[in-house]
């Protein structure tokens, strides 16, 4: 039986922006994007599933971000986690890599121990790929960065197969361990349209207490306890949960920081109409061939 924890993150829809996507201090609007599970770290719970799978055990996600990152956790549950959690606080906003691993590995700590814990190599919106690695050192935990096949788990160590620059290499590692993965390892399973029926109404205390704010029939207290009576209720850690030095958290905690912006505008080039006609497609491959390109 393996217990694994999978570090999961929403990220900016970077492939449809639009408005302002960046504040004055350099850190991303992002009200202003739509927001996606991060495909590696996708990829990282299709293995923790599999693992399961195949060893028996359990599946815990967790995420680090606004409310409205539980989104992401309802994703982890369809598609087959049996526990997720939320941290989530304003005094979290602005984290860079560093504030970032360390919140998450207090957080980590208070879940309990784990054989594995998998997240994707890097995030779409920061592209660092140093969250995991900084939070297997702040737990003192074994790493494999790259990976994209666990071979065998047994007698205590995992055998890892992990990219690198023109080949790979099949590393053997003591449990637990902090594996960071490719988008090339696996294929993410769809949802389980069962599991959709069964956990899209599950809602972090936050979302509940929402709910109650703009019912005055509804009470708080009351559906907590039902959204617990049914499994529903995501459990949700802020700062006073996590047992964290506020001046290493958010923006306070964070060394690293955004010196310049600059928009990058891509524009097109020189072009030529080629007319669909013999006399086009001659004079077409007669230039390819002047410019070494064709014949």
């Amino acid at each position: 039986m393996l217990s694994s924890l999978v570090l999961v993150k929403q990220v900016p829809d970077t492939a449809n922006i639009s408005g302002k996507v960046m504040n004055d201090d350099g850190t991303v609007n992002r009200a202003k994007l739509p927001a996606v599970f991060n495909a590696e770290d996708r990829v990282a719970l299709e293995l923790a599933l599999r693992l399961r799978d195949r060893y028996g055990g359990k599946v815990t996600a967790i995420t680090m971000g606004p409310p409205r990152a539980s989104d992401v956790l309802r994703e982890c549950l369809y598609m087959g986690a049996d526990e997720v959690c939320l941290i989530t606080d304003r005094k979290f906003a602005g984290a860079d890599t560093l504030a970032t691993s360390y919140v998450l590995g207090r957080a980590v700590r208070k879940l309990g121990t784990f054989d594995f814990i998998l997240g994707g190599r890097q995030a779409i919106d920061g592209d660092t790929a140093q969250v995991g690695p900084q939070t297997a050192e702040k737990l003192g935990l074994p790493q494999v960065t790259y990976a994209e096949e666990i071979r065998d788990v047994s007698d205590g160590y995992a055998t890892i197969k992990r990219k690198i620059d023109g080949g790979y290499e099949v590393l053997r590692a003591r449990l637990p361990v902090l594996v960071t993965v490719i988008g090339e390892a696996a294929v993410p399973r769809p949802y389980s349209a069962k599991r959709v029926m069964q956990y899209k109404n599950a809602r972090t205390l936050i979302e509940l207490e929402k709910l109650a704010d703009d019912n005055s029939l509804l009470y708080s207290d009351r559906l907590v306890h039902e959204a617990k009576a049914k499994n529903l209720f995501i459990q949700t850690f802020t700062m006073d949960d996590v047992d964290v030095e506020p001046e290493r958290c958010g923006i306070k905690g964070s060394p690293t920081k955004v010196h310049k912006i600059e928009s990058v505008v891509l524009a097109g080039g020189d072009h030529a109409r080629i007319e669909p006609t013999k006399e086009g497609l001659g004079k077409l491959i007669d230039a390819l061939a002047r410019d070494h390109l064709f014949g």
